[in-house]
């Protein structure tokens, strides 16, 4: 199983960042959150080392992918409350990192194949981290339809029916408009540098088309 390719190594916000130390990376993660460029450098250094570890332990490059996007999803939660300082000159952000890919293994059970939706292509983990930070921010009723659309794939008359059930009176003009209203948001919930990372390089660069679901 081949490595993947991690194309936002060589975006020139990414680069610019090469000689920071991995300290520095995080203690910038953690004073602007509002910037995405910080924990995308910290990704590439180290997302080859840990792709490279989880794959000979799933069956599947899906599983794999799986495993991998579960592993910097923690990561990315757990860099908030880290503290380097603490280590002193005996901190290895490398050691760390491998640290949360043995516990993915150990503690992760593995989803059957065909219950995997999550593609590495589709939505690398900065990236998925970021929309999922982004979707935490939508108003109730937006999300919920933003949800039941792209990740269920629901049609509208079914979640319209939904809805009705639950008491929530809508038609499928204003479900349009929620989600219309849901994928503005969504884009600008998003910070400046992962739609540049990300999104701008794309040809119809466009939030809806890479909702991911939650695992």
């Amino acid at each position: 199983m081949k490595l993947p390719d991690f194309p936002e190594s060589h975006h020139p916000l990414v680069r610019s960042l090469q000689e920071y130390s991995d300290p520095e990376l995080i203690h910038r993660f953690q004073q602007h959150p509002d910037e995405g460029k910080y924990f995308t450098a910290l990704f590439c250094r180290f997302g080859a080392m840990s792709y490279s570890l989880l794959r000979n332990m799933a069956r599947s490059p899906l599983q794999v992918d799986y495993l991998f996007a579960r592993v910097w999803r923690n990561i990315f939660y757990e860099l908030n409350h880290l503290a380097t300082e603490t280590g002193g000159p005996s901190f290895s952000m490398q050691a760390w990192v491998l640290n949360k890919v043995a516990a993915c293994i150990t503690q992760d059970q593995l989803p059957a194949i065909e219950t995997i939706q999550y593609t590495l292509t589709t939505a690398p983990p900065p990236l998925w981290c970021y929309l999922q930070n982004a979707l935490d921010q939508l108003s109730p009723l937006p999300r919920l339809i933003l949800v039941l659309s792209q990740t269920f794939h629901w049609q509208d008359h079914r979640i319209m029916a939904v809805l009705q059930a639950e008491g929530e009176e809508i038609t499928p003009d204003e479900i349009a408009q929620h989600l219309q209203e849901a994928y503005q948001s969504l884009q600008a919930a998003l910070p400046e540098d992962i739609q540049d990372i990300y999104l701008n390089s794309r040809p119809e660069p466009d939030s809806s088309s890479i909702l991911l679901p939650p695992f």
